[in-house]
């Protein structure tokens, strides 16, 4: 990386939209000379991935396939994902792909997800939580959590702690969430974590997700500083996807032409997943277009951020997925 680059980077970085956009990926890659993804060999591997059917879950695992790897989708709708499967197998000899049915949001599913995933897999190279939509309605998990919390932390959660021994027996392993651009606007709030049916928003509680998972990521990280196991967070910037068009038509049609495309939005994940260099030399970052960020934009959230808060947040996980000795045993 050049001075050059650096400087163009932080005045991108300065402003929201050349940021976000296609925009600031044109530039970017340009200027940091950044390795194709389908360049990388990952024969051997195998990566989990949640939410792969469509959107940037689908360009990541399209280019993870492209690469070589063996990858494990779970999705909650059986017909849709073994049609993307076949997709995915079409005009390729080696391609390994498989799926488990479940929601993320429903933790005895994840956890029989997990007994199918562990009895085919010893080993798994990359853990990969994307699944997350923006729900409009208010909806319970059949554990009587919110659903956009059930689905996008603690669910992630509870996978990563049951997958742990797999993801040990792993040289060079890592965990990655596909946060959001839009967590920068919440706090960390455990109380405020869960909306009630009278109070719901959906952009809000989309939001304070997706800051729980970077909280949890960056804590997840220093656990498992001492296995070797790499975590990091990212958020795609601004990509034109399924989800953007059925939950935020009007945002879609005014930023439309600068939005990015799955495979732009998609790209950090898939460098995150292949690459062996920086992604597993470092731990716990949060990243945009392969280059770590800030976790916070405002003092307000800033001052949320404290030590206390984050030790509340990981105990309420674990408390509410019940994994506390598949934790300790590890």
């Amino acid at each position: 990386m050049t001075m050059f680059a650096d400087a163009v980077d932080r005045t991108l970085e300065m402003t929201i939209v050349p940021s976000f956009t296609r925009i600031g990926y044109a530039v970017r890659s340009r200027l940091d000379h950044w390795t194709p993804v389908g360049q990388y060999d990952l024969t051997g591997r195998v990566v989990v991935i949640t939410g792969a059917t469509s959107g940037l879950g689908l360009a990541a695992t399209q280019a993870l396939v492209a690469d070589g790897a063996t990858v494990e989708i779970i999705a909650r709708d059986a017909t849709k994902a073994a049609a993307v499967c076949e997709q995915l197998r079409h005009g390729t000899t080696s391609a390994e792909v498989g799926y488990v049915v479940a929601d993320t949001g429903d933790l005895d599913a994840v956890r029989k997800a997990f007994d199918d995933l562990s009895r085919r897999h010893g080993e798994i190279h990359a853990l990969i939580h994307n699944a997350g939509a923006l729900d409009k309605q208010y909806g319970q998990s059949p554990q009587g959590i919110e659903h956009t919390v059930a689905s996008q932390v603690l669910g992630p959660f509870l996978l990563t702690g049951l997958l742990l021994p797999q993801l040990r027996a792993t040289p060079r392993s890592r965990v990655l969430w596909v946060s959001s651009g839009g967590m920068y606007s919440q706090p960390l709030s455990v109380a405020g974590l869960q909306m009630g049916p009278d109070d719901y928003d959906g952009t809000v509680a989309y939001a304070r997700a997706k800051r729980a998972q970077v909280t949890l990521a960056q804590m997840w990280a220093e656990y498992l500083r001492p296995d070797h196991i790499a975590v990091h967070a990212m958020h795609p910037g601004w990509a034109d996807t399924p989800g953007v068009r059925r939950s935020l038509p009007t945002f879609r049609r005014v930023s439309g032409p600068l939005l990015r495309s799955p495979d732009q939005g998609a790209d950090t994940l898939v460098w995150l997943a292949a690459d062996d260099r920086t992604p597993i030399e470092t731990t716990g970052s949060f990243w945009l277009d392969r280059r770590p960020r800030a976790t916070h934009r405002a003092s307000a959230t800033r001052r949320s951020d404290t030590v206390d808060e984050r030790r509340c947040l990981w105990d309420w996980c674990v408390a509410r997925c019940g994994i506390r000795s598949e934790i300790e045993a590890s």
